[in-house]
């Protein structure tokens, strides 16, 4: 699962200046949204930020955001980056209710590779969703979903009624039976499928 990241904070005054004065200063503009508070106008440590975003999982991770020794728990829910330099420049947060519900995107992996015979003959993992769209405890917020391969031939699906998702978690998208992945043949075995098939055409 996911951990639960500390994210120091101190109030702000809003504004287009003050926010340039704390980037200015190393410091990166923030609000705290959602429930039944206010937004609160806050500032992080660039620095800190940085090094959250630098795990990977930032997104899919509760963060605790500690103001004045009170912590506000929240789930991070964009950050803008110039443009340019790619320095974050300003973070927003969602504040989560003591029973609160998370909707998060989920990094898929898939495992086994070497034992799928579909993959061992030259068959290639043609991916579809990199993603999975959840719905999650927020104390239960997976970090990847492992999707096992064993035994896949080509022309495969995985769909996500293969996928067994860890308690607490289900998925966002519950109109249909989407697609994951798929094991294609490989372009060289295609033709040569397609060559055969033309001379029997041919021949019959």
């Amino acid at each position: 699962m996911s951990e639960t990241l500390t994210l120091p904070a101190e109030t702000r005054r809003a504004g287009k200046g003050a926010s340039r004065a704390l980037r200015r200063e190393g410091r990166v503009p923030a609000v705290v949204y959602g429930g039944k508070d206010e937004v609160l106008a806050i500032h992080v440590e660039e620095k800190e930020l940085r090094r959250q975003l630098g795990t990977g999982h930032f997104f899919n991770s509760v963060v605790d955001v500690e103001i004045g020794g009170q912590k506000v728990r929240t789930l991070p829910k964009d950050v803008a980056f110039h443009p340019v330099s790619d320095r974050p420049l300003h973070v927003d947060f969602l504040r989560l209710a003591a029973d609160a519900k998370v909707h998060v995107n989920v990094p898929v992996h898939f495992v086994n590779q070497e034992a799928s015979p579909g993959l061992k003959r030259g068959g290639v993992l043609n991916i579809v969703r990199h993603e999975l769209d959840l719905i999650c405890d927020p104390d239960s917020i997976p970090e990847d979903i492992n999707i096992d391969v064993t035994g896949r031939e080509v022309g495969d699906s995985i769909h996500i009624s293969h996928v067994t998702l860890p308690a607490g978690s289900v998925s966002a998208i519950t109109d249909r039976d989407f697609t994951i992945a798929t094991i294609v043949a490989p372009s060289a075995l295609k033709s040569e499928t397609g060559d055969a098939e033309k001379a029997e055409e041919a021949a019959g």
